[in-house]
């Protein structure tokens, strides 16, 4: 879910073959369950192999116990999957858990899971469901990575608090900073990555779907085990960071974490000032424009324009990167940063039947120092085809492939990428 592949341009029969069989497992599922349902008198049973009721002995229906079905494993597994999308209104907080094998270049062979909860702070029709994720994986290069991430929504909606921490030990690639050292693949350097941040922004919602609040980070970066050092050009490879800041957003969207309708604008400030106690003293500037619009009763258009900017002393575990927010899939994690990034990305999302969905997106985007460096042999393309699994009532495990400048990456997760 974090790692992206970046020199790796084909994938192995074996490797498509898992990703295919992890992307059509929850049809199987839906198959199977509709088999499993099917009834006694239109599938063959032994029962139907036995004499006619008037050649056995009889038995008293009061000594037969009633719950004479009893599922094996699989059995249990399927009906748990096919089940988890189902509205449970009479449950104040519905839980539902998701794990399995994922496959990606940077960490190999994982095994994640997921702990998801929707619920209400209020059953009234002016509260939305908030939400809560927590989540692990592990790798066998040695990755593990666990946090907990959610929006809470006050009654009535008139605060919601966004949040997310996590721990992660990833083996990972440095190219250097710039745009220039991460296109060599020439430059191309294990290190491992200890990282542990912690963020919340608390937003008071005014007039006309107007958001307005602070927000707190803290963050903890560790190069170790860098082979060349000196493409980190002599920063600390140990980083705090202590910041606040202020986000606005003008919000209309049905639904956050998946929409199909409304528009998105925010604004967020950070500041990581030295009397905080800052090594590097910077700030940053993000700004999202999206915007949503069901074209027909099945299909979705999904806009995005990003742009992000550091300024000031920026350490290297702050740089903006070029998939930030994860909309840019196809390029591993980190490989083009520097002070400012832009992209724009455009997807269609269309229902195919049942709990199934595919998604298709193009975008294009750059990381930069100064405006006038961007050129046309800087941009860097995003495009890819995505499956959608309704896992909870309009929460959605995604699995894309995507495709860069000389690069693709495999992106699994949970809710939509924008």
């Amino acid at each position: 879910m974090y790692a992206r592949n970046s020199f790796i341009h084909h994938i192995s029969a074996i490797r498509l073959l898992a990703v295919a069989a992890l992307m059509l497992f929850p049809a199987l599922c839906a198959v199977a369950q509709d088999v499993a349902e099917t009834s006694p008198s239109e599938r063959w049973t032994p029962e139907s192999a036995m004499p006619a009721p008037e050649l056995r002995k009889e038995v008293p229906a009061d000594s037969v116990p009633r719950d004479t079905v009893h599922r094996n494993l699989i059995q249990k597994l399927i009906h748990y999957l096919s089940h988890t999308n189902d509205v449970r209104p009479e449950k104040k907080f519905d839980i539902s858990v998701i794990g399995g094998p994922s496959y990606s270049a940077a960490t190999s062979v994982e095994i994640a899971a997921l702990v998801s909860g929707l619920y209400k702070s209020r059953s009234d029709s002016l509260t939305p469901r908030s939400d809560v994720t927590l989540y692990a994986q592990a790798s066998v290069t040695g990755m593990y990575d666990f946090g907990i991430r959610g929006n809470h929504i006050f009654p009535g909606d008139r605060i919601r608090v966004v949040y997310d921490a996590n721990f992660c030990h990833f083996p990972l690639k440095f190219w250097g900073i710039g745009y220039s050292e991460g296109a060599d693949k020439n430059n191309e350097t294990k290190y491992t990555l200890l990282q542990s941040s912690f963020y919340v922004k608390f937003l008071w919602k005014l007039p006309h779907n107007i958001f307005l609040g602070p927000s707190t980070d803290f963050d903890y970066y560790k190069a170790t085990r860098a082979r060349n050092p000196e493409l980190w050009h002599g920063e600390d490879m140990r980083v705090f960071n202590y910041g606040f800041g202020v986000l606005f957003s003008l919000d209309t969207r049905d639904l956050a974490t998946n929409a199909s309708e409304g528009w998105y604008v925010g604004v967020h400030q950070k500041f990581f000032p030295a009397f905080m106690g800052n090594h590097y003293a910077f700030s940053s500037t993000d700004f999202s424009l999206m915007h949503y619009r069901r074209f027909w009763k099945s299909g979705v258009m999904a806009f995005r324009l990003h742009a992000s900017g550091a300024y000031g002393d920026v350490p290297w575990c702050q740089l903006q990167t070029i998939d930030n927010g994860y909309a840019m899939r196809g390029y591993y994690e980190g490989r083009y940063r520097d002070k400012n990034e832009a992209d724009v990305v455009v997807e269609l999302r269309q229902h195919l039947w049942g709990r199934n969905g595919i998604v298709v997106w193009g975008g294009v985007g750059s990381v930069f120092r100064r405006f006038d460096q961007v050129r046309w042999d800087t941009l860097l393309p995003s495009y890819g085809v995505g499956w959608r699994w309704e896992f909870k009532n309009k929460v959605n495990v995604r699995v894309d492939l995507g495709f860069g400048k000389h690069s693709m990456a495999i992106d699994f997760g949970i809710n939509e990428a924008f």
